[in-house]
């Protein structure tokens, strides 16, 4: 298994659980920056190594009349700022390859949606950057198709490389999280997170946008780490109620002390 470095303490593959968290779209400067600080807070009272999360834009919404966040330029730069001032990494995800230049100038870690997953010439722009490419699998993708995504990737000479299993499609509207996927992933020799929220999506469930049940993603997340990852995403909100994207899916934040906490203990258990 290689070690990924992400930033100075936060290695994925190193034995420890990294965790990757934050809302699902940047809604405002002052919604980021609160939550980046609660959840940098809880990171630095656990002590436990962490990445903050936030997209300036989500591209592949269903309706077009979906929010879709700050775009690029406001975006990177209440990244920057999160960066900057709470000390943590940060990722977000690229959709086109001339972006991709422009956020690893700020970010941590580029981030492929699994909608993209097999879109060669965002793949290869992203491992260009010589930054830490976090690919979500397709849910249309075997996992041992991610094998070509790494070769893509270490063609630039990049291996910086993550593989992210968000769930598999399992017919109309609805995903399924097989987690065999994690262990045939990790034998690729690359660290393996687990997205616990996105795997209980209903993509384009709700007609006009995506829907799902929150309710089941500490679940997949416990599931997950006693299977053995290198680290489990999630999307968390102050009020999943309100949120602009993804509201059926996001945790709570005032139950993810919690869920890191029991996390955690699986971790150790399984190490």
């Amino acid at each position: 298994m290689k070690k990924v470095e992400i930033a100075k303490g936060v290695v994925a593959g190193g034995g420890e659980l990294v965790f990757i968290a934050g809302p699902c779209v940047i809604e405002s400067r002052e919604m980021a920056l609160d939550l980046a600080k609660r959840l940098a807070n809880l990171a630095n009272k656990l002590n436990v190594a962490f990445v903050f999360k936030a997209s300036f834009d989500k591209a592949n919404r269903t309706s077009v009349d979906s929010f879709r966040g700050p775009g690029i330029d406001k975006g990177l730069d209440i990244l920057a700022e999160i960066r900057a001032r709470f000390g943590v990494p940060v990722v977000t995800d690229v959709h086109e390859p001339w972006q991709c230049a422009r956020v690893a100038e700020v970010c941590d870690i580029l981030q492929i949606p699994a909608f993209l997953a097999r879109q060669t010439d965002l793949v290869v722009a992203a491992g260009e950057t010589g930054a830490v490419v976090n690919v979500k699998k397709g849910q249309f993708m075997a996992p041992e198709d991610m094998a070509q995504v790494i070769r893509k990737i270490e063609s630039t000479g990049n291996k910086r490389i993550i593989l992210c299993e968000r769930g598999a499609s399992f017919g109309y509207h609805n995903l399924v999280a097989d987690m065999r996927s994690l262990l045939i992933m990790r034998e690729l020799g690359y660290p393996v997170v687990m997205d616990a929220t996105h795997s209980v999506q209903r993509p384009g469930g709700l007609g006009t946008g995506s829907g799902g049940d929150g309710r089941f993603a500490p679940a997949l997340a416990r599931a997950a780490v006693a299977t053995g990852v290198d680290g489990v995403f999630m999307e968390t909100h102050i009020d999943p109620r309100v949120a602009k994207s993804d509201a059926a899916n996001a945790i709570k934040f005032s139950e993810i002390e919690k869920l890191w906490k029991t996390l955690l203990k699986i971790h150790e258990i399984v190490k």
